[in-house]
């Protein structure tokens, strides 16, 4: 960049997936625009989206029993899992088309087939899960999972999680092997690879340390080359704060009514890798178990596959935790700095109301390795220490709305003119980006839409529909993603 004031057309604040999504789904819709990006670290998807930040998991509601929850008069609520199952259908939609049209190559990099399983200890969970299991067979989108309780089911499942497993406690499973391993890291690096191509300025070492509006509505940015040190100014007329963590703090500097009331709340994470290629090769799937009382749903436990630098690894956790930090390379001043005065109670009632997940999070700081251990032994029995890691992962800041009220989901904050927006929240999170920022499209760029619509159908065929009601298009649109991502029969690969 040079010196002084410069404009363009946008402004993407944060090299993660999210300004990545954005940024090529507005390069394919508005080709002549300029597209500015400025990101803190040194090369894209280093924060939440990196691969050893995050779970891998293409969430689609296939394993994650905290997006079922059972109602007071015991049935089993599958609303929010279809629609999350339905947005993650719109990225592969997306993915694919990249793909055909040779926007990014290899897809094998950054997503396998990989089944997904729930699995329940316990007559009640064990009831609950096949509740569970038969509302979301009613639903092409959960067309092919499985349930089982029977033992020796489980053990051509799950044979090192059955392995010598002694507890005569009622057991069972669900399985479906339309699950994926997403690398969430390699897939935004494949983006910002093909938007560089595309002429878009993309300024590493760069942190933005003010955001004012301009008296003709536009948005200027401040600027820190990190490594000129020089102080640079650029002006557009719309901006996008995907900075994970830092969301928060551009946000509120932003000044944007909408934002005001809004606070946050940080957990970090770990996760135990094993060392021990032996004990990898014994297991093949995402296996994700009921989260414990007053855990946050990031923190669900969960048994991994994944697929890593070409390489096969395995991880349980997560583990919580907590740091101020907004960002996991943040300031331990994060938190702090983030209260303001239209905030303040708000974070003092969502400290109120949540104090079994303080307790939870002072549990999980106090854990010792053996403890965590423990944790994954309820698993794999045969767990041994020695083959296990402790990796450090990323920070998530949950959303304290103006109500007090921690959520735990993902949100688009955006000014009531469309100029700015900012992505809060966490999981689902990556596996919905496409949806996420066809949704900011739509708040941001009202008067184009229209214009738009034809390209977007062309990139999500799916668009403004649901996959729901017309089971063939969505048999269509997954034997499609099948096809040209790569996702073979999940079985096969683990053979080959």
């Amino acid at each position: 960049m040079s010196n002084g004031e410069t404009k363009t057309d946008v402004i993407l604040i944060g090299a993660g997936i999210m300004s990545a999504t954005l940024g090529t789904i507005l390069k394919e819709l508005a080709p002549d625009w300029n597209i500015t990006v400025f990101e803190k670290l040194g090369k894209a998807g280093e924060e939440s989206s990196n691969e050893w930040n995050n779970a891998g998991t293409g969430h689609a509601a296939l394993c994650e029993l905290n997006y079922t929850p059972e109602k007071d008069d015991g049935s089993i609520d599958i609303a929010k899992a279809v629609k999350i199952n339905e947005q993650f259908q719109v990225s592969k939609q997306f993915w694919s088309y990249l793909v055909k049209k040779n926007l990014i190559e290899n897809p094998g990099e950054f997503i396998q087939p990989l089944p997904h399983m729930s699995l329940v200890h316990g007559e009640d969970n064990v009831n609950y899960l096949k509740k569970r299991f038969e509302a979301l067979s009613e639903n092409p989108l959960f067309e092919g999972m499985e349930f089982s309780d029977d033992p020796d089911k489980l053990k051509e499942w799950i044979p090192l999680i059955m392995k010598d497993r002694t507890s005569n406690e009622p057991i069972a499973a669900t399985r479906i092997e339309s699950g994926t391993d997403v690398n969430f890291g390699a897939l935004t690096r494949k983006l910002f690879e093909h938007l560089e191509k595309q002429k878009v300025e993309i300024n590493y070492r760069h942190h933005v340390e003010d955001i004012k509006r301009t008296e003709n509505g536009a948005w200027e940015v401040k600027v820190h080359d990190m490594e000129g040190g020089k102080i640079e100014y650029i002006t557009a007329k719309f901006v996008f704060i995907g900075a994970g963590g830092g969301s928060l703090h551009l946000l509120q500097k932003s000044g944007i009514p909408e934002g005001k009331g809004i606070g946050g709340f940080p957990v970090s994470g770990l996760f135990l890798v094993c060392n021990n290629p032996e004990v990898v090769e014994e297991h093949f799937a995402k296996v994700y178990g009921k989260a414990k009382v007053g855990a946050p749903p990031m923190s669900v436990p969960h048994l991994d596959t994944r697929f890593i630098d070409n390489k096969k690894t395995l991880l349980f956790g997560p583990f919580a935790g907590f740091s101020p930090k907004f960002l996991k390379t943040g300031s331990m001043l994060d938190l702090f700095t983030s209260v303001k005065i239209h905030n303040v109670f708000n974070m003092i009632a969502a400290g109120a109301k949540n104090f079994a997940l303080t307790k939870y999070l002072i549990e999980q700081l106090m854990l010792s390795k053996e403890q965590r251990m423990e944790e994954l032994r309820e698993f794999i029995p045969t767990a041994k220490s020695e083959d296990w890691d402790i990796v450090v992962a990323g920070q998530r800041v949950q959303i304290i709305s103006d109500n007090g009220a921690l959520k735990f989901g993902t949100e688009v904050i955006s000014a009531r003119d469309g100029s700015i927006a900012a992505l809060l929240g966490a999981s689902p999170g990556a596996s919905t980006a496409v949806s996420i920022m066809l949704e900011v499209i739509e708040k941001c760029f009202p008067q184009y839409v229209n214009e738009w619509e034809p390209k977007i159908k062309e990139m999500v065929p799916s668009y403004g529909m649901s996959l729901t009601a017309n089971p063939e298009l969505a048999q269509e649109i997954e034997t499609d993603a099948v096809a040209t991502l790569g996702l073979k029969d999940a079985r096969t690969l683990q053979e080959a």
